[in-house]
């Protein structure tokens, strides 16, 4: 599956968009009520196709304006809803949450229903009660979206998005596997992340720097979060400056998120083999919180290891508890006076002066290799 990703741009009828949302909120608020009152009065779990045939004796009697809404997306919206107690049942996740309605930000339609898609120009349908004929019948809105690439394969689900800034986005997913493997290079790199000297230091001895978008960004958020402070909470002056921070917050996760895929794209196609260390977030997040959440280790592993899928490359993490630091890695000696203010060190058995990152990165190396084998 591969999921495209396009803005609408402002348009004078996205305000339909952001009401079908509102709307939708309601059903997800209902049913999730609805299930726990159930669940209090001692009554069984009620699945997808009891959600559906209840939604169908709503429409009828006490929702009738739920007839306006795309039951394409109702059923959509009620799969996650039912999926999130499977897994709930099955011991698999948490309590499902009924989301806020300003945090309700996509409807799914499925297949081809409910929307036609030529070039870049989307049209969804919605429904509309007709006074004069006392009916509901269809209107179709046509929108107009930014196609900066073509998408492959068989379009499976179309998703429509609203994030925190107000904007929206049309989401493609696709069924299009058919990718080209890279040609292979015979080579394989061990790599360290770091929070001090460098962000990834490879075997080979180059070091990558993080551009660290949060911490540049630090002075006009606390700028941005003191003139909020100051606002009327719920006032056009409040919405404006929580837009600002909103577009602030975006741009640094792009500015992150793009570094990440740039330094994916970068390795993959120099080595066939990549080896990472597993670190331990949590207990890293707790000494130096803003920082490592600024460079979003986790997130860098998840996208290296899809480009690698992608690309054929053989992707592998060595286990946390894999002496990699300490070592020597020309005699294995084990420096048990290391610290983590020594950046470089000699080892007092072979002689051999060591940088810490790149003394570990081939430790991770040497590690990764051994697996393979």
């Amino acid at each position: 599956m591969k999921t495209y990703k396009y803005p609408l741009g402002k348009q004078s009828n996205t305000i339909r968009i952001g009401n079908l949302l509102d709307d939708m909120w309601q059903v997800h608020f209902y049913f999730h009520t609805w299930q726990r009152e159930r669940h209090k009065e001692g009554l069984p779990y009620v699945n997808f196709e009891g959600m559906c045939d209840h939604v169908k004796v709503l429409k009828e009697t006490t929702n009738p304006h739920w007839n306006a809404l795309p039951s394409q997306a109702i059923q959509q919206e009620l799969r996650r809803i039912h999926k999130a107690y499977d897994r709930f049942f099955k011991k698999l996740g948490g309590r499902p949450k009924i989301k806020p309605r300003h945090k309700f930000k996509s409807i799914t339609y499925p297949g081809e229903a409910g929307w036609y898609l030529k070039n870049n120009r989307i049209t969804l349908t919605f429904r509309k009660w007709n006074p004069k004929t006392q009916k509901w019948q269809f209107d179709k809105v046509p929108y107009t979206f930014h196609k900066h690439r073509q998408w492959h394969g068989t379009i499976s689900t179309l998703t429509i998005k609203r994030d925190a800034c107000g904007d929206y986005w049309l989401c493609i997913t696709t069924t299009y596997t058919d990718f080209k493997p890279l040609p292979t290079t015979g080579k394989s790199v061990g790599a360290d992340f770091g929070m001090k000297d460098a962000y990834l230091t490879l075997s080979t001895g180059e070091k990558i720097q993080h551009p660290q978008p949060l911490k540049a960004n630090l002075n006009k958020l606390r700028s941005l979060n003191k003139e909020l402070s100051r606002k009327q909470k719920g006032s056009n002056g409040w919405w404006r400056c929580v837009r600002q921070l909103a577009r602030l917050y975006r741009k640094i996760s792009n500015q992150r998120k793009d570094f990440h895929w740039q330094l994916a794209s970068k390795l993959c196609p120099k080595f066939d083999r990549i080896f990472l260390e597993t670190l331990n977030l949590d207990g890293m997040k707790r000494l130096w919180g803003r920082k490592v959440s600024d460079l979003a280790f986790y997130q860098f592993v998840e996208i290296l290891a899809y480009k690698c899928q992608k690309h054929k490359r053989h992707f592998k993490k060595v286990g946390q508890w894999t002496a990699t630091t300490k070592p020597c890695s020309n005699c294995g000696f084990h420096n048990e006076t290391l610290t983590l203010d020594d950046r470089q060190w000699t080892c007092p058995a072979c002689g051999s002066h060591h940088d810490r990152d790149i003394n570990a990165a081939i430790n991770i190396l040497r590690a990764g290799m051994v697996s393979v084998i």
